[in-house]
Order: structure tokens, then sequence, then C-alpha cells
């Protein structure tokens, strides 16, 4: 599993309309330069820094990464 962490990682592996808000905690599989791979959309890090309640923020970024209900919701079709 690739974790994409960030509208940047996003759109150089998905496309110029990927967006982390419509995506983020969906497993999307593409093939990554022919083959099959599941990717995993979250927030960048960074972005916790930026937040006015970092510590909220936070949480929520480490509660979305061990959701154990987040790998079966398989996103098969996103507009590239």
């Amino acid at each position: 599993m690739i974790v994409i962490l960030g509208a940047t990682a996003g759109k150089a592996l998905l496309g110029s309309s990927f967006r982390v808000g419509r995506v983020r905690g969906a497993v999307i599989e593409r093939d990554i330069h022919g083959r099959p791979e599941r990717l995993l959309p979250t927030v960048h890090p960074s972005s916790v820094l930026r937040s006015d309640d970092r510590d909220a923020a936070y949480q929520g970024f480490l509660a979305h990464l061990k959701n154990r209900r987040t790998g079966p919701r398989v996103m098969n079709k996103m507009r590239r």
C-alpha cells in the first residue's frame, strides 16, 4: 500500500483533478508503472503544523491512519 500524503503527491500519481478532501481515507486501486497498487490518500503531516488547533489536527491525522475500517473502502473510479 502506498500512502499519499497531501495534494501534491496525489496529483503526481492520480492527475490534476485529485483532491484530498474528496478521497481521504478511501483505498484507491490503480496501476502504477504497470503494477496494481493500493493507494491511501490522507493529509500531509505539515498541514497539522499549519492548523489553528494542532492537537486536534494531529489526533485526527493519527486516528485516520489507525482506522481499521479504512482498508475495505475501495474506490475504483476517480476522475483524472
